[in-house]
């Protein structure tokens, strides 16, 4: 934090009062003053004197001090005097001092620019200008990961994950919302192609293993511009919404393997309840037991191959083709015909999506 830009909004407000006021950094030091004479004068115990008080208004040395708002380093602002003028003076200058270190820290904080970006809060034009004058590369590969928590919001999840991921001007680990962290992390030229989901489950891993804490990563679609941060990270949300509908044994999701799953997710619930009521015109999908379902899951998972799939349900084959007999007399769909598959397959889906929305059908 540069003390130009204190001392230059303290000249500013120098008229508005014949009392000396200024800033001190965390160790008391004055780094800027109305009085220069102050500069490099020590105000012993202000950050002591500020932890007492709970950083409220505090007097410390004949000075009425408070701390500036905002996260990084402390500072606080002194006014000469304890009277009430004094304080008024000094809510004044605090107020005036933390506007002038926000706006510091958002024009040349990395991570705070970062943030911006992902949340839609920065001008895509402005995204380069920005990149320029804090000496960011913008074209370089980064990957985009959103860290949820499934069981409340456990603080120390930030933390750690700052630990995990030191470089921090290459990596950036953000707080988003009580639940989600989002770490951008910086990619090599040559992408493995599978070293995004290689990281994600080591972070589930190591949350899990060393925190005790279960979550699930989304991940977005490598990012080759810093334009690209804040779709990116819609990606990587929308892979956590997708997989807690038709991939919830998952802790690790890839926008990129969603699949049609991701369509379905999309679709107005009117449209797939005619899609429904279009495919089941003999009989509902609620006539089918869960032993015809399971059937009908393991025959999908061993690509409609009817010997594997019965040497896998411990059944004869006549059997399994008997109950594939059966699933076309109440469906009208023989699953062993790959486009009534496809139909059949997509419509379980749907219907999975629409017991999510808790919608009738």
């Amino acid at each position: 934090m540069s003390s130009r830009i204190f001392q230059s909004v303290i000249l500013q407000m120098k008229d508005a009062t014949k009392r000396c006021f200024g800033v001190t950094d965390d160790q008391g030091t004055v780094i800027a003053a109305s009085d220069l004479s102050m500069m490099g004068y020590t105000i012993e115990d202000i950050r002591f004197a500020a932890t007492e008080s709970g950083n409220e208004i505090f007097t410390v040395d004949g000075r009425t001090c408070r701390a500036l708002g905002g996260t990084g380093q402390s500072y606080y602002a002194f006014v000469e005097g304890t009277d009430d003028l004094a304080r008024s003076v000094c809510i004044l200058a605090a107020v005036a001092l933390g506007e002038a270190k926000s706006g510091f820290d958002e024009k040349h904080d990395a991570a705070t620019f970062v943030k911006n970006i992902i949340s839609d809060n920065i001008l895509p034009g402005d995204v380069y200008v920005r990149a320029k004058e804090l000496h960011f590369s913008a074209e370089t590969p980064r990957g985009v990961f959103i860290i949820r928590q499934e069981a409340g919001a456990e603080v120390a999840v930030l933390e750690y994950l700052q630990n995990q991921f030191p470089a921090r001007e290459r990596d950036f680990v953000l707080s988003m919302s009580e639940t989600d962290v989002v770490l951008i992390r910086e990619l090599p030229a040559k992408l493995d192609s599978g070293e995004l989901e290689r990281t994600a489950a080591a972070i589930q891993k190591n949350l899990q293993a060393d925190l005790g804490i279960r979550s699930v990563v989304g991940i977005g679609s490598p990012v080759t511009h810093l334009r690209e941060l804040a779709d990116r990270y819609k990606e990587a949300q929308t892979a956590i919404e997708v997989g807690k509908v038709f991939d919830t044994e998952k802790t690790v999701v890839s926008y990129e393997s969603l699949g049609i799953g991701r369509i379905i997710y999309q679709l107005p619930t009117t449209l797939c309840e005619m899609f429904l009521a279009e495919v089941f015109k003999k009989s509902p999908i609620e006539a089918l037991d869960d032993e015809t379902l399971y059937t009908i899951n393991k025959f999908f998972e061993n690509n409609l191959n009817v010997s594997e799939t019965s040497r896998k349900l411990f059944v004869h084959r006549n059997t399994l083709v008997y109950r594939l007999e059966k699933i076309k007399k109440l469906t009208g769909l023989d699953l062993r015909e790959f486009d009534h598959a496809i139909v059949f397959k997509v419509a379980l889906m749907v219907k999975k999506y629409l017991d999510t929305q808790n919608v009738r059908y």
